[in-house]
């Protein structure tokens, strides 16, 4: 393992060669690989930051990472993993959510011990991403088969409302100040905006081809949304005001590299981090700038990636 001195690491998960890729966040440089199952796609960090959660979809796993000592040191598979994939931390309660695409399960773990604390189905066709509202009362599962959005009440693991929003609905994230839940349709190329009281969509916005991910910025201004087929992410302005409301709205479209993916924010907000899954390289962007700033080379494949603050 190479010595990074403290300093912060992207983890970038590696689709086609089954690693991940430790990555300083300042220099580029990779200080480390650690070999996975087959097919990892999403990643998700402990509280603490001593662990990286990792889902091999075609390898039917979840993996626990050291990453200190950037090795694996836990492995979890269940008969009802059938492409497991989204990820979310549920800090107030110790939990890590797992949403299983095929079929339709959510699982919850103990986030320190990975022990296995309940499994139920959402009823839903290819439940695939989890999002969590700012108190972590309730969880969002985008379903790209279903064209809807699972809510459940994280305490009681009870679905409460399943409502429509665009075509095959993949990318979801929910804003930290208001709770709104942005959802990006893949098909019909639209942000769909739910309101988190009444669950009704609110307002609609145009994305660029195949939208696939949501994420927020950490004071909630700004969304990052890649757009697959259109190689560029939108941005979405939260606070925008349109017609004497506020909307969030599309405010400019950063061209990246071919077949962007895995978005993350530095915990300052001023960069942001985009994997870029065809040119195997992460997009380094300059948040008040709107501008691609730098590139820096991974594994064949990136996707899920991750902020490790060291």
């Amino acid at each position: 393992m190479t010595d990074t001195d403290g300093d912060d690491q992207l983890v970038v998960l590696n689709k086609d060669e089954d690693t991940v890729s430790f990555v300083d966040v300042e220099t580029g440089e990779t200080t480390d690989v650690v070999e996975t199952d087959f097919n990892p796609h999403e990643v998700a960090i402990s509280p603490d930051g001593s662990r990286a959660y990792v889902t091999c979809s075609l390898g039917g796993s979840l993996l626990a990472i050291d990453t200190d000592d950037r090795t694996v040191v836990d492995r979890f598979e269940h008969e009802l993993f059938d492409f497991p994939h989204g990820l979310a931390v549920r800090e107030s309660a110790g939990e890590l959510w797992l949403a299983s695409t095929y079929s339709s399960q959510l699982f919850v773990f103990d986030v320190e011990t990975m022990a296995l604390l309940e499994t139920f189905p959402t009823y839903q066709d290819k439940s695939h991403m989890v999002a969590l509202s700012p108190d972590e009362e309730t969880a969002y599962v985008a379903n790209i088969g279903s064209d809807n959005v699972t809510v459940v009440d994280c305490d009681e693991r009870r679905v409460v409302a399943d409502p429509p929003v665009g075509e095959s609905p993949e990318g979801i994230g929910v804003d930290p100040d208001t709770g709104e839940v942005l959802v990006a349709n893949q098909d019909d190329g639209m942000l769909s905006v739910l309101d988190p009281e009444t669950f009704e969509e609110t307002n609609r916005a145009l994305l660029g081809e195949t939208p696939i991910r949501v994420m927020l910025a950490p004071d909630g201004r700004y969304a990052l949304v890649p757009n697959r087929e259109s190689d560029s992410v939108s941005v979405i302005d939260t606070e925008h005001v349109r017609d004497g409301e506020r909307r969030p709205w599309e405010i400019a479209r950063i061209p990246v590299g071919i077949w962007p993916g895995g978005t993350v924010f530095a915990p300052d907000g001023t960069r942001a981090f985009v994997a870029n899954n065809k040119t195997n390289d992460v997009s380094v962007i300059d948040v008040d700038a709107f501008a691609e700033i730098d590139r820096y080379d991974t594994g064949i494949h990136p996707d899920g990636i991750a902020y490790l603050a060291q």
